[in-house]
């Protein structure tokens, strides 16, 4: 992707160069100066390019800052353990958690600083986390799925977590009990739909969801699969067909 990038802004450098060698040439050999609507589109051209090419780079820039966030954090689970290497990983992309059994919350600075002392009890597994606001994806689950008492977890307003993303919650089938997915702008009903394997459930936030388009629907048929959880952030009415009054 660099390499692309690279080569694009070569090229655009080189019809850059090329265009004002253009413009000399037509101004030495004593054509006409370029209309001032002609100097306009001119300049209009080259910002155009210039603010897609920065456009580009901040998306690659973007797409490998999720992609090194969601690493798996292999060598801290081999050297610390599962726990530890979960800790880690959520507080490293300024998530928070609480261990079972443990009132104290581990949560980062403003700065993204944070307290290491979770690393003084490697067998306590964790309960509950917020990843609210958090960069996590698919790739970056994998350094939570080893977390069989997770009870309650936090998603609202993840740019990156998808219906692959909740295909993967199966895993906490037999711990999860509350789940807020509320302002996630990639979860469809497809994605709701693989929640059926959370028996456990008993508490579900699915609040502006933008890709919903029946969010009341939605409601009944998540109640019917989920018959023990409580659905919130949706109406029954919202996005069901009105009867037409004569």
């Amino acid at each position: 992707m660099a390499a692309t990038l690279w080569s694009q802004a070569m090229k655009r450098c080189s019809a850059h160069s090329c265009a004002a060698v253009a413009v000399r040439r037509t101004l030495t050999s004593g054509a006409a100066t370029p209309s001032v609507f002609t100097r306009f589109l001119l300049k209009l051209g080259h910002q155009f390019y210039d603010v897609e090419y920065v456009l580009n780079w901040n998306n690659w820039l973007r797409s490998q800052a999720v992609k090194r966030k969601n690493s798996l954090f292999g060598y801290t689970q081999k050297n610390f353990g599962n726990n530890v290497a979960a800790a880690y990983y959520i507080l490293t992309i300024r998530g928070s958690l609480r261990f079972a059994g443990q009132s104290e919350w581990f949560r980062p600075s403003s700065r993204g600083r944070f307290s290491y002392d979770f690393m003084s009890t490697p067998d306590a597994q964790i309960e509950e986390v917020d990843l609210s606001g958090t960069l996590i994806n698919n790739n970056g689950l994998e350094n939570l799925v080893e977390q069989d008492k997770l009870q309650t977890l936090s998603l609202r307003g993840c740019p990156e977590v998808d219906d692959w993303f909740l295909a993967r919650l199966h895993v906490f089938a037999e711990s999860l009990v509350e789940l807020d997915l509320s302002r996630c702008p990639r979860i469809t009903v497809g994605g709701l739909a693989a929640l059926q394997n959370l028996r456990k459930l008993e508490r579900l936030d699915i609040s502006e969801l933008p890709l919903l388009q029946n969010p009341g629907l939605v409601r009944i048929l998540l109640e019917e699969m989920l018959p023990h959880c409580q659905v919130t952030g949706a109406e029954y009415k919202q996005g069901l067909i009105q009867p037409e009054h004569h």
